[in-house]
């Protein structure tokens, strides 16, 4: 698979600077961490097992799919800085999830965003994971992206991604073989189709989108629900009739980008936004931030929609606090300096486009709103999906299976609201809702 046709890059093998990305044929083993790691920071940086070098790594905790650790080298004679410019993170893959995440995309779009200097550089790749630079700068808090000055820097990063990177069309990624956890393939929804039926199913799930996207992923990830039981099955033939429902209402829907996509990170919680250090540039100016994004396993073309209110669902972090979720009037801030942001990226980085010609930013501020609020509902389904396949096969210690029916819970409080039902039954509108129609 190549970016960009015959002048692209092959997937998994060149950089952006025509350099092949190293493959190391070792496996990070998580029962002997600090061992198998060294041996695959030491793969990379050989001179780091030389006289004078002290290598530590430092686990951070704060996702729930992989694990992280940042590799320093505590030589005598530097100072933190200098330390921290040479680490390096390596990210391994939690168990299974190759059923779920499709990992030579997820090194595609590392070297689309690297080319575009939105990604640091990618070093090397091994069995089951990754090693890249490390970004310097401070790991967010949910309570951090409810701070205005962190969320409109976040607004301008994310239209960056969203108005620069372009959207590369590919089919949708898939093991067949190994679409569970047990290496079995999903029987109620797919046993009867033959592999180019199976492709067609997920590719061509919204008639007219260029796959993969976001579409394409739920498609993807709901013939990977667990099947066994009755129940179980049942659950998958809900949850694929209420994927063909939101199709049919919001994938058609007009939007930024071409086909009404733009190339999304798809997964922008707190621990994957950066707030980058002062320097005595540009990024001086006490009164903003600016901020950086990490992990990319999740990016895919998908609505602008999508991505923001897939973002601000992360305000209440993985608690589902949402108390905190954005007011109106904070997310009529964030969508007007994304606006803001988003046209002055076009037209600087394609002047000649019908998108950089004269534009009414209050107009669009006012769309982008409706969309927002049109798919608030969508990341609690997306996610609701991902957790129950993930209480099948992660061994990460986190309730999955009560986190999968909180965000599926978010989705269902979602449908009543705008079908009128809870009105209808009387019942008072749940927290969720309340808050988000909440003016100020």
């Amino acid at each position: 698979m190549t970016i960009g046709g015959q002048n692209g890059i092959h997937n998994g093998e060149l950089n952006g600077d025509g350099d092949r990305i190293r493959y190391i044929p070792l496996a990070y083993d998580g029962a002997r961490s600090q061992e198998s790691a060294l041996r695959l920071v030491l793969a990379i940086r050989p001179d780091w097992q030389g006289p004078g070098s002290k290598v530590e790594f430092v686990r951070f905790t704060d996702g729930i799919t992989n694990t992280l650790l940042k590799a320093v080298n505590k030589r005598a004679g530097l100072s933190a800085d200098e330390i921290d410019k040479e680490s390096i993170l390596l990210r391994a893959y939690g168990h299974g999830t190759d059923v779920i995440i499709d990992r030579q995309r997820e090194t595609q779009n590392h070297e689309l965003l690297m080319r575009h200097g939105l990604a640091p550089e990618l070093l090397a790749r091994f069995e089951n994971g990754m090693m890249y630079r490390f970004i310097q700068g401070t790991v967010t808090h949910p309570e951090d992206l409810r701070k205005p000055i962190i969320y409109k820097a976040v607004a301008r990063r994310l239209a960056e991604w969203h108005a620069v990177v372009p959207c590369i069309s590919a089919r949708t990624g898939h093991s067949r073989k190994n679409s569970r956890a047990d290496g079995t393939t999903p029987p109620a929804l797919d046993s009867n189709l033959g592999d180019a039926e199976f492709q067609l199913a997920l590719d061509g799930v919204a008639p007219g989108k260029p796959p993969p996207n976001v579409w394409t992923v739920m498609q993807k990830w709901i013939f990977a629900l667990p099947t066994d039981t009755e129940a179980q099955r049942a659950r998958q033939a809900e949850l694929q009739q209420e994927l063909r429902a939101l199709v049919s209402e919001l994938s058609q829907r007009p939007g930024l980008g071409a086909h009404g996509l733009v190339f999304a990170h798809c997964d922008l919680l707190s621990g994957n936004v950066i707030v980058q250090p002062k320097t005595d540039g540009a990024n001086a100016d006490k009164t903003t931030e600016t901020v950086t994004f990490i992990d990319y396993e999740y990016a895919t073309p998908s609505p602008a929609a999508f991505d923001i209110a897939n973002h601000l669902a992360e305000w209440g972090g993985f608690d589902c606090d949402f108390s905190v979720l954005p007011t109106r009037a904070q997310r009529r801030e964030f969508v007007a300096e994304y606006i803001h942001a988003y046209f002055a990226q076009r037209s600087t980085k394609f002047p000649g486009s019908a998108a950089a010609a004269a534009v009414d930013e209050a107009a669009e501020v006012e769309k982008l709103m409706e969309e927002v609020d049109m798919f608030r509902g969508v990341p609690g389904f997306y996610w609701g999906i991902w957790a129950l396949i993930q209480a099948t096969i992660s061994q990460i210690d986190f309730d999955y299976a009560s986190y999968a029916e909180t965000r599926l819970g978010e989705y269902v409080a979602w449908r009543a609201e705008t079908s009128g039902e809870r009105q209808k039954s009387g019942r008072e509108m749940p927290l969720r809702e309340r808050r988000w129609a909440q003016e100020e």
